[in-house]
C-alpha cells in the first residue's frame, strides 16, 4: 500500500465540484419570496450561476462598479437565465433571506437570488468564492467556472495583463455561437464562501 505524503492529503479539496463539460449538478432552492426554483426548469437554455454574499466587499465592488452591475440585466434580455445562491450559513456575513433580499435591492438585481444555507448546492459546485461564477450550456453541461472577469479588486480598475476581460460574457458569446469556450477555467476572487463548516 502507497502512502501518500501527507501535504498532498491536505491539498485535496473538501468537495471535488462541477465538471467542466460535464452535465450540471441539479438542484432545487428557494429564492428570498419562498419560491422554489430548480435548475431543471431551464432545460434547453443557457443559464449563469452566480455565488452572492451581499456583505461581501469584493461582491459589494463588483455590483456597484464593477462587471457585475449591469451583466445579468444585459444577459437576461438576450435569454440567459441569471441565479444568484447565496450559501452562506445561518449567522455567518450576509447568509439568509432578509440580508440577501436586501443586497438584491441594493443592488438593484431583477433576477432570482437563491438560498441555500446548507451549503449542499455551493459544494455540489465547489464554489468557493463570492463572487463565484458557472455557465451552464443549453445541452445542460459546465461551459465555463470562475471569476467574473480579470480584476481581482472586483472593481474591474487592476486588470491583470492591462485589458479588462469579463470571462463570463466571452463564455456566453462562445455558447451562443456554439463554439468551445476559449477561457472555460479561472481562478475565482472575493471572499471565501461562508459554509457552515
Amino acid at each position: 500500500m502507497r502512502i501518500l505524503p501527507l501535504l498532498t492529503l491536505l491539498a485535496v479539496p473538501a468537495f471535488a465540484g462541477a465538471e467542466l463539460g460535464k452535465p450540471a449538478p441539479d438542484f432545487t432552492l428557494k429564492d428570498v419570496d419562498g419560491k422554489d426554483v430548480s435548475l431543471a426548469s431551464f432545460k434547453g437554455k443557457t443559464v449563469v450561476l452566480e455565488w452572492f454574499n451581499p456583505e461581501c466587499p469584493y461582491v459589494k465592488a463588483a455590483h456597484t462598479k464593477g462587471s457585475l452591475t449591469d451583466s445579468a440585466k444585459r444577459q437576461q434580455k438576450k435569454g440567459i437565465v441569471w441565479l444568484s445562491i447565496n450559501s452562506g450559513a445561518a449567522g455567518k456575513q450576509g447568509a439568509g433571506v432578509e440580508k440577501s433580499k436586501a443586497g438584491a435591492k441594493g443592488f438593484n438585481m431583477e433576477n432570482p437570488v437563491l438560498v441555500d444555507e446548507a451549503g449542499t448546492v455551493g459544494k455540489a459546485y465547489g464554489a468557493t468564492n463570492t463572487p463565484h461564477l458557472f455557465v451552464i450550456d443549453p445541452k445542460g453541461n459546465v461551459a465555463y467556472r470562475g471569476a467574473i472577469d480579470n480584476s481581482p479588486d472586483g472593481e474591474g480598475l487592476s486588470p491583470q495583463g492591462g485589458k479588462l476581460i469579463n470571462y463570463v460574457d466571452a463564455a456566453l458569446d462562445d455558447v451562443a455561437a456554439n463554439r468551445a469556450v476559449k477561457t472555460p477555467d479561472t481562478k475565482a476572487y472575493g471572499c471565501s464562501v461562508k459554509y457552515a463548516n
